[in-house]
């Protein structure tokens, strides 16, 4: 029997809180690693962030799939812990040891020698270590535990601005390969945490191996492993071409501005995968499909519109701990920023689509839009980084986010279990562009600072989602 979801109420709040502690650490956590950047280079910092961007890939190649496949499992089947998750989380441990080996030899054969390997080998153990604490944090997702899963999501942050934030105030003490070495640190005590938790949550995590279990995973999971190989291609690849194609330099001024545009989508990243495991739990109840999805696109978007405009309009001050760098290197980052922040506008609007096709059985047909924007991205990329370095980049990710959330309507409209909230994306577009609006004649009236200038208009929009109703059906949705 499948088990009964929480009420929207519950989940709400546990939205809430999720998102709570996300905007009062990984903010931090953007500021903190700007200084880091500020100290090293910004052509050492495009190596850093060349290598993690192998490494993202490499991971999201091996973990097939293994880590959303599980928790709608979780969400759907009461007995998938105590039946299949030994198999899996066996599976997926050793998954992790090829990644690491597949991801020096790819860094071999895409050029990297020496210490740049011992880097890359460094990164890679975090941020699989971090992807394998993803995939343990599925089972409480699939639980419906959403506000023990808040807390997880921040925990690795906090360590790492506790960590660095230490190499940054001791002179001389930050070194690229001390800061490596504090993020493999913090993934490590992330995952042992984990399997503490696990065992008071549900019980001794054991370890088997059982052939023909294991081959019922993989199956399962294979449509998954495509979407998240395509999706990390589609969000990760700029970087890695980026530093092969042109100047280090220009990867870390992408790197610079891509740093807040994760920051941005890290909220949507955060609160996607607890729509996950909720559309997975709702798949056979269209009407509350139907309002977790008006809630989802609510939840999602209202917050990244107003952080959009800001970047429109004062996006230069994201990039005043550059003190090192020149006013052109922080002309080049901001245009940058610009340029990426309308691609959050565009998921902001249509990421939620994506979330409820895969979790309700469409997983093929969102893969093909990706892997159709994935060959745009690669063949704009082939054709204009060499000459448009970091701009490029990010004019190519616009493109290609425009191109596949395309698809994601076509797909949604297709799928027919619930249709394209057309009038709510209307009054979601309307909301955007009266802020815009109201934020170019307040700068065309006064010059104020911008701190001020922001907070004003945040009362501005504040008035305009209550004028919309933006935020009155959205607590009407909470309340149930």
């Amino acid at each position: 029997m499948q088990r009964p979801a929480p009420g929207l109420g519950r989940f709400f709040g546990s939205l809430s809180l999720t998102v709570l502690l996300n905007v009062l650490v990984k903010p931090g956590w953007v500021v903190l690693e700007n200084v880091v950047q500020n100290r090293l280079g910004h052509a050492a910092f495009g190596l850093v962030a060349a290598l993690t961007s192998l490494a993202i890939l490499v991971g999201a190649l091996l973990d097939l799939g293994l880590t959303q496949s599980g928790t709608r499992r979780t969400a759907t089947e009461p007995d998938f812990f105590a039946e299949h998750f030994p198999t899996m989380h066996t599976l997926r441990g050793l998954l992790n040891g090829v990644a690491l080996a597949v991801l020096l030899g790819a860094g071999w054969l895409l050029g990297y020698r020496g210490a740049q390997l011992v880097l890359l080998a460094g990164l890679g153990g975090a941020l699989l270590l971090a992807q394998y604490a993803q995939f343990l944090r599925g089972l409480f997702q699939g639980r419906q535990h959403f506000r023990t899963d808040a807390g997880l999501s921040v925990l690795e942050k906090i360590l790492l601005l506790a960590s660095v934030l230490a190499l940054v105030a001791v002179p001389g003490a930050l070194t690229l390969g001390r800061y490596v070495g504090a993020r493999l640190g913090a993934a490590v005590f992330v995952v042992v945490l984990l399997y503490g938790l696990l065992r008071k949550f549900f019980g001794p995590v054991r370890a088997r191996w059982n052939a023909r279990s294991a081959r019922g995973l993989l199956r399962q999971s294979l449509p998954f492993a495509l979407i998240m190989v395509l999706y990390g291609l589609n969000e990760r690849v700029d970087m890695l071409m980026l530093e092969r194609l042109a100047p280090a330099r220009e990867a870390g001024y992408y790197a610079g501005a891509y740093r807040w545009m994760d920051a941005a989508m890290m909220y949507a990243w955060t609160v996607l995968p607890l729509f996950f495991a909720r559309f997975a739990a709702a798949n056979a109840r269209p009407a509350e499909l139907h309002e977790l999805l008006h809630l989802g696109q609510r939840v999602v978007a209202v917050p990244l519109l107003f952080v959009v405009a800001f970047v429109l309009f004062r996006g230069e001050v994201a990039f005043w701990q550059f003190t090192y760098s020149s006013a052109a290197e922080v002309a080049r980052m901001s245009w940058c920023l610009k340029i990426l922040f309308l691609n959050v506008l565009v998921h902001a609007f249509f990421a939620i689509y994506s979330t409820l096709l895969t979790s309700t059985g469409h997983e093929r047909a969102v893969s093909g839009a990706v892997a159709l924007s994935v060959a745009l991205n690669i063949a704009l990329n082939l054709w204009l980084m060499p000459r448009y370095g970091a701009l490029a980049g990010a004019a190519n990710t616009l493109v290609c986010a425009v191109f596949v959330s395309a698809g994601y309507v076509v797909l949604l409209a297709r799928a027919g279990t619930v249709p394209v909230p057309g009038r709510l994306l209307a009054r979601l577009l309307l909301a955007f562009g009266l802020l815009c609006g109201g934020w170019y004649g307040l700068r065309q009236g006064l010059a104020l600072e911008w701190w001020l200038e922001t907070g004003i208009m945040a009362v501005v929009f504040g008035l305009i989602v209550l004028g919309t109703g933006l935020i009155r059906e959205l607590q009407v949705k909470s309340q149930k």
